[in-house]
């Protein structure tokens, strides 16, 4: 059975969310940075957003469909405009953008400023997302090159 280019693109993304998500399930259990929980600021902008409560597994949720259904397909788009030949380079790339990108305009939409400097806890939460988006564009770009 021949999997088709978007089922290719989200299998890779779906295995490049989990990998940040191992991550950040282990920040939680070594007790690294407790005072930075993007889930829960999420969980809170989204309850004020829709007026109701939101159950804390939404925004779990929310990350692996957006790294998924979303960035997977954008990742397979960009991946032959992305710098690099292999797709470890390739996904180190569209992390970065994509750092900048969360750190910019997701952080700041949710209330933790940009590059999470509204956290008070310097630039560890910027090096932690940095951390988790590299990681979920290598693992990303790795799965894609596999399967194309």
């Amino acid at each position: 059975m021949k999997i088709g280019w978007f089922w290719k693109s989200v299998l890779a993304g779906l295995a490049g969310t989990v990998a940040p998500n191992v991550l950040f399930f282990l920040k939680a259990k070594l007790g690294i940075l407790p005072g930075f929980v993007p889930y829960a600021q999420l969980q809170k902008a989204l309850a004020a957003l829709t007026g109701a409560d939101v159950h804390p597994i939404v925004p779990w949720l929310l990350s692996f469909v957006n790294g998924s259904i979303v960035l997977g397909p954008l990742f397979r788009v960009a991946y032959p405009r992305l710098p690099g030949e292999s797709g470890v380079v390739k996904g180190l790339c569209f992390g970065l953008i994509g750092w900048l990108i969360a750190s910019l305009v997701f952080l700041p939409a949710i209330g933790l400023g940009a590059f999470a400097a509204g956290a008070s806890l310097g630039v560890w939460p910027a090096l932690m997302m940095l951390a988790m988006l590299l990681i979920y564009g290598m693992t990303t770009g790795i799965v894609y090159d596999r399967l194309r």
